[in-house]
C-alpha cells in the first residue's frame, strides 16, 4: 500500500497540485450526524503543531507515508465517520480517494507549537471558515488553551470567538477542544480537574455570535456527569495519547464506553490511540472503539 501512496501521491504534488481542488469538488459528501447519531472521527492533526510522539515513541507521527497508511487503513474500517487534520494531510486523502462519504473536520489553529514560549498564543495558521467551506468539508476545529497567569491566553480566546462566527456563518460546525492550563518549569500541563474542565466548557460554550453550530471535543475525566451538566452543546469525546500498555489501552476504551452514555455525548474523536496502538494493529484499535457505540 505504501508503493501506491508514495507514488501517486508524489506525482500528484509535483506535477498535478490543481488535482487536490480537484479532488474535492467530487468527492461524494455525506450528512454529518446520520444514523445512530454517533461519530468517530480519526484525528491527525498533532504534526502541524509539532507534536509527533505516540505511544511512548518520540517520532511516531514523523513518517508521513507511514501516517497516510495507517489513516487509509482507519478511514475504511466500518462505523468511521470521518477525519480531522490539517491540509497537508487532509489534500493526500483526498488524492487517494479516502476521503468518500466521510466527514471533514479541518484543524484552524496549529500556531501555538508544543513546547515553546509562545505556545498558548495559539495563531490560526490553517484552515479558516471560508477555505474550508470552499473545499465542500463539515467544520473546523480549534484549540483553546487558558492560562489565567499568560496575556497570551486572551488573543486565543478572541480567534476562537470570531472563528465560531464565521464558521456559523456558512453552517459549518465549530469544534473547540478546552482546557485551563498551568506551566509547571515551563511546560504547559492541562488541568484535568472536574471543576477546571467545567469552567473551561463554561468559557467555550459562549463564544461567538452564536453557539448554533458549535460542538465541544473534551477529555473524559473522573465526574464527566458534572462536566456535561455544564453545557446543552454537542460533545466529542477526546481520544488523546495512551501509554505503551494494554492496561493504559483498556482503561481508555473503558472510559469512552462509560462516557458514551451520557446523553449530550455523540462519539469520540481519536487519533494516536488509534493510529499507534500498542501491537501496531490499527484496524483491530479502530473497531474496538467503533464497538463501544
Amino acid at each position: 500500500m505504501r508503493d501506491r501512496i508514495s507514488r501517486e501521491i508524489a506525482e500528484i504534488r509535483a506535477y498535478r497540485p490543481e488535482a487536490i481542488a480537484e479532488a474535492a469538488a467530487r468527492r461524494r459528501r455525506r450528512p454529518l450526524l446520520g444514523y445512530p447519531g454517533r461519530l468517530m472521527i480519526i484525528a491527525a492533526d498533532h504534526p502541524a503543531r509539532a507534536s509527533l510522539a505516540a505511544s511512548g515513541r518520540p517520532m511516531a507521527m514523523a513518517n508521513r507515508w507511514d501516517l497516510l497508511e495507517r489513516l487509509v487503513v482507519a478511514l475504511a474500517r466500518p462505523g468511521v465517520d470521518g477525519v480531522l487534520a490539517t491540509a497537508d494531510i487532509i489534500e493526500d486523502l483526498l488524492v487517494l480517494g479516502a476521503l468518500e462519504d466521510k466527514v471533514v473536520i479541518g484543524s484552524m489553529n496549529r500556531g501555538g507549537l508544543a513546547g515553546t514560549r509562545f505556545e498558548l498564543d495559539d495563531r490560526f495558521t490553517g484552515y479558516d471558515a471560508d477555505s474550508l467551506a470552499a473545499m465542500g468539508f463539515d467544520g473546523g476545529k480549534m484549540l483553546l488553551r487558558i492560562d489565567p497567569d499568560d496575556q497570551a491566553s486572551v488573543r486565543t480566546i478572541a480567534a476562537c470567538a470570531g472563528a465560531v462566527t464565521d464558521l456559523a456563518g456558512h453552517r459549518l460546525m465549530a469544534m473547540i477542544e478546552p482546557f485551563l492550563c498551568t506551566r509547571v518549569e515551563g511546560r504547559v500541563h492541562n488541568n484535568l480537574s472536574v471543576d477546571a474542565v467545567i469552567t473551561a466548557v463554561a468559557v467555550a460554550s459562549g463564544l461567538g455570535a452564536t453557539s448554533a453550530y458549535t460542538w465541544l471535543k473534551l477529555p473524559v475525566v473522573d465526574g464527566m456527569e458534572q462536566v456535561l451538566e455544564a453545557s446543552t452543546l454537542p460533545v466529542l469525546l477526546l481520544g488523546g495519547d495512551t501509554a505503551d500498555t494494554e492496561d493504559a489501552a483498556g482503561e481508555t476504551y473503558a472510559r469512552w464506553r462509560k462516557a458514551l452514555e451520557l446523553p449530550t455525548v455523540r462519539g469520540i474523536v481519536a487519533g494516536r490511540a488509534l493510529l499507534y496502538p500498542r501491537d501496531d494493529d490499527v484496524a483491530d484499535a479502530v473497531d474496538r472503539a467503533v464497538r463501544l457505540g
